[in-house]
């Protein structure tokens, strides 16, 4: 084994951090240490995040289930279950779920989101 490795172990919504977020979502860390940050979300229908950026940290949002609506500085994409959407280091952007479905994701940071968000 790699000196300092972590044990290798199955991690997944049940064994992982859970924590609440906006107006009913959840979010489970599935990775989270200083470098990167792997996080599954779960956005109820007609949910909307706060327009924010980061720093530091860019972003991968993939759709495990559902879909969603990304704005970045002005472009709309709307992302489907097995697609994804890039949001790089200081882009304004905010999330929404458009449809009458849960969405649920993945979004992962590097490095971690977390601690890096300014709201407008």
């Amino acid at each position: 084994m790699a000196r300092n490795a972590a044990p290798l172990r199955a991690v997944n919504r049940g064994n992982a951090e859970h924590y609440r977020w906006g107006n009913d979502c959840d979010g489970w860390h599935l990775v989270k240490d200083a470098q990167l940050s792997v996080v599954e979300e779960v956005m109820p229908p007609g949910a909307i995040e706060i327009r924010h950026q980061h720093k530091l940290a860019q972003q991968f949002f993939y759709v495990l289930a559902g879909e969603l609506l990304m704005e970045a500085e002005g472009q709309t994409t709307l992302a489907k279950a097995g697609s994804g959407i890039r949001v790089l280091p200081g882009m304004r952007h905010q999330v929404r779920n458009p449809s009458s479905t849960s969405a649920r994701f993945l979004v992962i940071s590097q490095p971690p989101s977390h601690g890096d968000r300014f709201n407008e």
